[in-house]
């Protein structure tokens, strides 16, 4: 076995491997060589070689995001750092464990005009469970706070940072460790959470007859089907989900959107429940937001076991246990209650579906067309990512099978990392991946695609509207030449020389015959990834949409 010989390098990488942190993300540097000749020379660890930091740490992401397991990001010393931040932020906020090791010069050469050094301790502060800033050597110190951290990133679920200072000779290597780390330090338990009166609280379930269940990203298979059967058949209980939450029954409402847009005032007062619970991350829906903030529940019940965010101005209690701990000890203790609540919601909820069908049935060749098609086509038992903005909003406005797996990065909701993201996700899991994903979001994250472990079913759907098509759909939208270049970034690029680049197998449709054709082609297709771009009419597909919501009233 070949070992680095700086004795702090030694100690980081047998920690790692002692905290079960196998997957590892290198960017290629000089100052981090120490790290890396530990990490790739030890068959125990998965190495991975991803040149753009922020690609690299987007695509981390996605492998975390699967394994549920911290991986490591190791970098170089300076600005590469930095361009971790992004995806740093996205775990932080869709709790999800990353180690972040950054190799640092030594103390006395920051700010003293050294190249390739910039101030790297507590870089992450404002979004970091824990920094680690070692110092040179091998130390208990040390040792507590390497474990210190990745414990804390495995409890805790999200990303931590250990910064590393490395004095050269940096490639020097030995044949044996030098070291014996400490790794006692921590106690891996899991702090008691005092539970709460379960009678107080089915006290006031009983009483009301408005109970609204609101599911935002949600893990597959993640909750006990007897709650799922539960919910189902509570008449004073209307269960609404998106396309993130994974959780599916015939009986709960997955189009938000076009439930709500529609209400008048008097419809809002109705819709207003008594109880809110929610559990699960990020809510996609704007106008869902927008009702419960003014039309407030009285009792506001979030279910997590680490945080609860006040999303609605009127959260009264946070639970922290699990979904399926709240529900199960729950559920013993409540009874049924007459009510109409689910059933006149459920009567809007069909008379919608009749409508938005009908309306599919004659839009033209327009972005709402093409997500119709595309989503209806989806393999059964793949697993689905999807590009933030518009991409994630008309997903939310069509029925997908329960069996596909959806996946998007709504901690932070940004476009930047969606591609490295899914092609993380799709090293990580064995099922087929779809990224469906808009123009804008595949351009700015184009070096995803210089990535030499993309699997061959690794499938990109690309929908080029010309632009944000986004800022089309929102308030202010206005054609001008101001509005086209700052806001919606007008351009006339496609993937065709990109795909050609890093050999992914290419194809193009612009109506519904050639999407047809494009779709069959690329699930029949696995010999090498593949790309199907998708042109919609820039100026079309902003009316259609709002003409859909205008139709539903």
């Amino acid at each position: 076995m070949i070992y680095p010989k700086i004795p702090l390098a030694q100690s980081i990488i047998e920690i790692c491997l002692a905290q079960g942190v196998t997957h590892i993300v290198i960017s290629p540097g000089s100052r981090n060589a120490p790290l890396t000749i530990g990490f790739v020379n030890n068959p125990k660890f998965k190495c991975y070689s991803i040149a753009d930091e922020r690609s690299a740490a987007f695509f981390a992401l996605g492998i975390a995001q699967q394994t549920k397991k911290p991986v490591a990001l190791v970098c170089t010393s300076g600005s590469a750092l930095l361009n971790y931040y992004p995806a740093f932020a996205e775990a932080f906020y869709s709790q999800i464990p990353l180690v972040v090791i950054s190799a640092d010069r030594p103390s006395e050469k920051i700010d003293i005009g050294d190249g390739q050094t910039i101030r790297q301790e507590n870089v992450f502060q404002n979004h970091c469970l824990y920094n680690a800033n070692l110092v040179e050597g091998a130390s208990f110190e040390n040792d507590q706070k390497i474990t210190q951290a990745i414990h804390c990133s495995i409890i805790n679920k999200g990303p931590v940072h250990i910064n590393a200072p490395f004095e050269e000779p940096l490639y020097e290597t030995v044949n044996a460790l030098s070291i014996k780390v400490n790794t006692s330090a921590i106690a891996n338990v899991t702090p008691s959470v005092e539970m709460p009166n379960w009678d107080e609280f089915a006290t006031i379930w009983n009483s009301s007859k408005k109970k609204l269940v609101l599911v935002g990203v949600n893990d597959p298979d993640s909750i006990d089907a007897t709650i799922i059967d539960f919910l189902a058949i509570d008449p004073s209980v209307v269960v609404m989900t998106e396309t993130t939450s994974n959780l599916h029954h015939p009986s709960f409402i997955n189009n938000i959107d076009s439930i709500i847009t529609p209400f008048s005032p008097s419809e809002l007062e109705i819709f207003q429940p008594q109880i809110l619970v929610t559990f699960g991350g990020m809510v996609v829906s704007k106008r869902i937001k927008a009702a419960l903030r003014k039309y407030k529940p009285k009792h506001h019940w979030h279910i997590d076991s680490l945080r609860a965010y006040n999303t609605y101005g009127c959260l009264t209690e946070h639970f922290q246990v699990t979904p399926n701990e709240f529900f199960n000890n729950f559920i013993p203790l409540l009874k049924p209650i007459e009510s109409n609540y689910y059933a006149h919601f459920e009567g809007i909820n069909q008379l919608r579906k009749v409508k938005t069908a009908a309306y599919l049935t004659r839009v033209p060749f327009t972005d709402f067309k093409v997500f119709e098609k595309i989503i209806q086509c989806l393999p059964i038992n793949s697993h689905l990512q999807i590009g933030n903005s518009s991409a994630i909003r008309y997903a939310q406005l069509i029925d997908i099978h329960p069996s596909i797996e959806v996946f998007c990065n709504r901690g932070t909701s940004g476009i930047d990392g969606s591609t490295s993201t899914a092609i993380g996700a799709s090293v990580a899991n064995n099922k087929e991946t779809i990224l469906i994903t808009g123009d804008i979001s595949f351009l700015y994250d184009s070096n995803g695609l210089w990535n030499s472990y993309i699997p061959k079913n690794f499938k990109i759907i690309l929908i080029n509207n010309g632009g944000g098509g986004i800022f089309r759909i929102l308030p202010g939208h206005d054609e001008t030449p101001v509005f086209n270049t700052f806001f919606e970034t007008s351009h006339c690029l496609t993937a065709e020389k990109l795909a050609n680049m890093y050999d992914f197998d290419y194809a193009i449709a612009s109506d519904e015959l050639s999407l047809e054709a494009g779709i069959k082609t690329l699930y029949s297709n696995n010999n090498k990834p593949s790309i199907l771009e998708v042109f919609t009419p820039t100026r079309e597909n902003d009316k259609v949409l709002l003409q859909f919501f205008k139709e539903l009233e």
